[in-house]
Parts: C-alpha cells; structure tokens; sequence
C-alpha cells in the first residue's frame, strides 16, 4: 500500500474512533462554510500499470574477419565482404569478439580495446597479455547475470573483465587438444573452438563444441577441411571460418559430420590473412527467408 494512503487510512480511523468515544454524534456530515470549497479530485499520483517487459537485443545481420591491421565486414545474407578499414590505434589485432549488441572488443599482443566497428578506431581498455581466441558467452553460462568475455590460451579457458582487463583462468580444454585460432559462441545455441592436437590429426584443424560454461570439450566434429583457422563466426545456424591464406569459408552440420564450400572475397588483396574473426552472441540460429 502506498504510504500516503495508509496515512489517511489510520487518520480517518483516528477522527471516526474520537467521535464515537467522545459521545458526539459527529456522522452528520456538516453543512460547508461560506467560502468553503469541494475537496480536490484525486490526481492520480502514480501509475497502475506494470512497467514493460525488457525485449532481449534484436538478431545482429553481420559478421567480422579482419587481418592484423584491416576491418572487414560480411554481410551472411548475401556473402558480400566489404573492407571497414585500418584499425586505427590497436594493430596488429590478434582477434576480435561481439556481445549480444554487437560491441566489439579486440586484442593485440599486449592490451585490450574496445572498437567503433563503423571506423575501426581503438579506445584501450587495459594493458596486458590476452588471448588470440576471444568469444562472448551468453548470460548464464560463466556468469548468471551478465554476458563473459572468454578465450582460451593453448588450453586453459579464461574470463576477461572488460572494464577492468582483469584475466581469471576458470577451465581447460581437456582431451590433449589445445586452441589453433578461435571460439565462438551464440545464445541458445552451441559454442565451438578450433583446435589441434590429441585426436585432431591429419595435417588440417578441428571443430570441436565446448561448454561455454567450462571450457571443456563436449564433441570433436573432426576436421574443418582447413589449417590455421585463426577466425571463427557464427550466423544462421552455419559457422564462418577464416584462415590465415585469406580463405573464407563456410561450415554447415550434418548430424555427425560437417562440410565447408569457400566464399570468394570480391576484390581480395594478394597478401590477405585473416587473423581472426567475431559474431555476435544474438546472431539468429536460423537464418530468415529474404
């Protein structure tokens, strides 16, 4: 009950207990007073309906490769690539990591940042040594409340504060295989890792899915049909591979294997490497008709 009418509850009580008490027969209403005017109407001081339900983020239609000192920009409804430009301020960047409303944040040898993916212009976080391999997992996983910035560093799977840069091991990759590029993950949906290493032979990397949570190794999906896979995205329900020869690719599941078909990039330089890559964690798990 709002304190202003429990107030004027217990008073009117008060004035209805008085009069009982006190032998006056005060129930009359009496008669008004010249000049006297009508009570003001109530005004409504405050609101009666509940307040609205938060909306999660919307479906981000974008996906991110870059080199160690370019931007680029794929567009996974028509498989256009377009150059953003020069990181500005941060290279060469290792890789590059979206939350759910797309922010994204990069890492070089020796600092984290935080980057305008309209301009690839850099504002540092933190200094310090960070993975090459970064992801954003949803809420609930490492942490109940909040998105977690994470990455593995060979095998051991870390949390990063992006506020602070802090870095805090919380899990390991298990099974021999250690991190060969990067990690991706989307609500809802699965989050996998590059990798090589124990039971990934053969001269190409792996795929393998993880608990977000954890870090560890749930299913090894074998060969990803590329080596130095240094950038993973994910958007409708497919996966995104960049490599260090300036392959991009595409990844679609099977119900136990999987299967890659290469994107051309239009107008590609010669000397092109991708480094890494990044989606972000609201990417749609399938892709909506055009």
């Amino acid at each position: 009950m709002h304190a202003s009418r429990a107030l004027l509850v217990f008073a009117t009580a008060g004035l209805v207990a008085c009069s009982g008490s006190s032998g006056r027969g005060g129930f009359d209403t009496p008669a008004p007073e010249p000049g006297d005017t009508a009570a003001p109407a109530p005004t409504g001081d405050f609101d009666t309906k509940p307040p609205p339900t938060p909306t999660d983020p919307p479906e981000i239609n974008e996906v991110f490769g870059h080199s160690a000192s370019r931007l680029y920009r794929l567009d996974p409804k028509t498989k256009a690539v377009t150059e953003v430009g020069m990181f500005d301020g941060c290279g060469p960047i290792i890789d590059i990591a979206l939350d759910e409303s797309s922010t994204l944040f990069a890492t070089n040898y020796d600092a984290l940042y935080k980057v305008d993916k309209a301009t690839a212009e850099c504002t540092e976080i933190a200094r310090g040594k960070y993975p090459n391999s970064l992801s954003f997992v949803p809420k609930g996983t490492v942490d109940a409340s909040v998105e977690a910035l994470v990455g593995y560093e060979e095998a051991d799977y870390v949390r990063i504060d992006t506020t602070t840069g802090a870095k805090t091991k919380i899990g390991a990759l298990g099974g021999g295989m250690r991190s060969s590029g990067d990690i991706v993950s989307v609500k809802g949906g699965k989050t996998y890792l590059t990798v090589k290493g124990g039971s990934c032979t053969g001269g190409f990397d792996c795929l393998v899915e993880v608990d977000p949570a954890t870090g560890k190794m749930l299913k090894n999906w074998g060969s990803i049909e590329h080596k130095n896979v240094f950038g993973l995205a994910f958007w409708g329900g497919k996966v995104y591979g960049f490599n260090d020869e300036g392959t991009l690719f595409e990844v679609t599941f099977g119900t136990t294997q999987l299967a890659t078909s290469v994107i051309p990039v239009g107008s590609k330089p010669a000397d092109l490497s991708f480094w890494g890559a990044g989606s972000s964690t609201s990417a749609p798990l399938v892709a909506t008709p055009q």
